[in-house]
């Protein structure tokens, strides 16, 4: 937990980088060595020691950042300290922010199941500088978006992501606009509708624009497939465990625009979620139905557990009517992005190279990692050996993420877009990224349209 007012008692945390950690043990005393030897201690992020004064009670923590200073630096202290309150000595300014930003992100944990709490994030505190409040404004963002996606589907349908996006309508005041259940139909969203239809939470199209109207316009969308039985193409019991996840695109989007109207990012923001159960019952879509998306391009379902293209390509053709600058869209789209790059690098595909290489590069100062895939065109013909104009899969089992990201490209108009296929959540627990969900690509994302918009005043 981070704090603001400084607490009584507050231990010291010294912080030692391994670039300096010689200089450093030349300026010790031999008792401060002798627990530095004893702890193996080489500045290494994360590694710490406590040095105790005559009592025995800690006098200062000694902690290692690394040789760069990012939010994994301390980002496992949080949960790993002895209860107390703790800050900072003497640190780099330029250092505080992503230093609290990854000390908070570690921090994080899901407990709204739990009947007994595991720990109180209030049982270790690390004061802040008031002047970097604004840390907890990205902290609430990324928590907004795990949040949900740790929340199971059964407490998180349509309707309840429809609540949540409401809720931060509500705080931004701005309005929610709504098409839910056959009024897609009459809407023309009709991809949106045949997904969704099979669940007794309605589908519905969650969109709001936030910003001066004659600001740059900017499209964030998400896939919001609450949960995914793989529709009449059933998941196995094993594929379908983790599916409360589908909808962290969703989150992501939602927390993204959180953050932009926090920080009163200098854009016309219209931020758009399809919301979907893909359920199963006597009314679900089947494999080979035609459906006519928002655009007109007819669509063959080769597969109903292609759902998430299908549902964004409504939502993606809506936005380019506005004619936005950028759209960015996040999915959890293809398993076979995460065979390409792993589960914690949010693979990216892009129309547009300059966009594309500042993303890259934001990626790595943001420590948000990104990889670019291509959008190869030879493997557009893969997806019209169809009846329809398309189909929603490819016609080779090889290349799937670069063939679900070329159906979406064909509904964008050739406006500047990204596209990212990720995972929506941490398989493991690591420093500043706790295991389960995970706001992937949004810090990159934010940072790069804050460095390219500005604020507005």
């Amino acid at each position: 937990m981070l704090v603001f007012e400084r607490p009584e008692n507050a231990t010291p945390i010294e912080l030692v980088s391994a670039s300096d950690i010689d200089d450093w043990r030349g300026q010790q005393s031999e008792l401060v060595l002798a627990w530095a030897n004893r702890s193996k201690f080489k500045g290494s992020a994360n590694q710490f020691f406590s040095v105790p004064d005559e009592t025995g009670f800690p006098q200062r923590v000694v902690a290692g950042t690394g040789k760069t200073v990012s939010v994994e630096s301390i980002g496992s202290l949080s949960q790993r300290l002895p209860a107390g309150n703790y800050y900072l000595a003497d640190p780099d300014p330029d250092s505080v922010y992503a230093l609290s930003l990854g000390w908070g992100m570690g921090a994080y944990e899901f407990t709204q199941y739990k009947t007994e709490k595991k720990k109180s994030d209030t049982n270790v505190c690390l004061y802040i500088d008031p002047k970097y409040q604004s840390v907890c404004e990205e902290l609430d963002s990324m928590n907004l978006a795990r949040d949900l996606i740790n929340t199971s589907a059964g407490d998180l349908l349509p309707d309840q992501l429809e609540i949540a996006v409401q809720n931060v309508c509500d705080q931004f005041d701005t309005s929610l606009n709504v098409v839910r259940g056959d009024d897609l139909l009459e809407r023309g969203f009709r991809t949106i509708h045949s997904v969704g239809r099979a669940s007794y939470s309605q589908p519905r199209l969650l969109h709001f624009n936030w910003g001066p109207e004659d600001a740059p316009k900017v499209a964030i969308l998400g896939k919001g497939v609450c949960f995914d039985s793989g529709g009449l193409d059933l998941k196995s019991a094993a594929g379908m465990r983790e599916m409360k996840k589908d909808m962290a695109g969703a989150a992501i989007t939602l927390g993204l625009a959180q953050l932009i109207m926090y920080r009163n990012l200098n854009v016309r923001l219209h931020a758009l979620i399809p919301a979907v159960e893909n359920a199963v019952s006597s009314n679900a879509y089947h494999p080979g139905d035609v459906i006519t998306t928002y655009k007109g391009t007819t669509v063959e379902v080769g597969n109903t557990d292609a759902e998430g293209r299908l549902i964004l390509c409504d939502a993606l053709a809506l936005a380019a009517e506005d004619k936005p600058e950028l759209m960015v869209d996040f999915s959890t789209l293809t398993g076979a992005a995460r065979t390409a790059v792993g589960s914690e690098i949010s693979a990216m595909f892009s129309n547009n190279d300059k966009v594309a290489n500042a993303l890259l590069e934001a990626g790595d100062q943001t420590r948000d990692p990104i990889w670019r895939l291509p959008l190869y065109s030879g493997y557009r013909g893969f997806l019209k050996k169809s009846l329809a104009d398309l189909s929603n899969i490819g016609s080779e089992s090889m290349g799937g993420a670069i063939t679900a990201a070329l159906f979406l490209e064909h509904f964008v108009d050739e406006i500047p877009w990204v596209h990212f296929d990720l995972m929506g959540s941490n398989t493991r627990t690591r420093p500043a990224h706790p295991f389960g969900g995970e706001a992937m690509a949004l810090r990159a994302v934010f940072h790069y349209l804050n460095e390219r918009y500005g604020t507005i005043g």
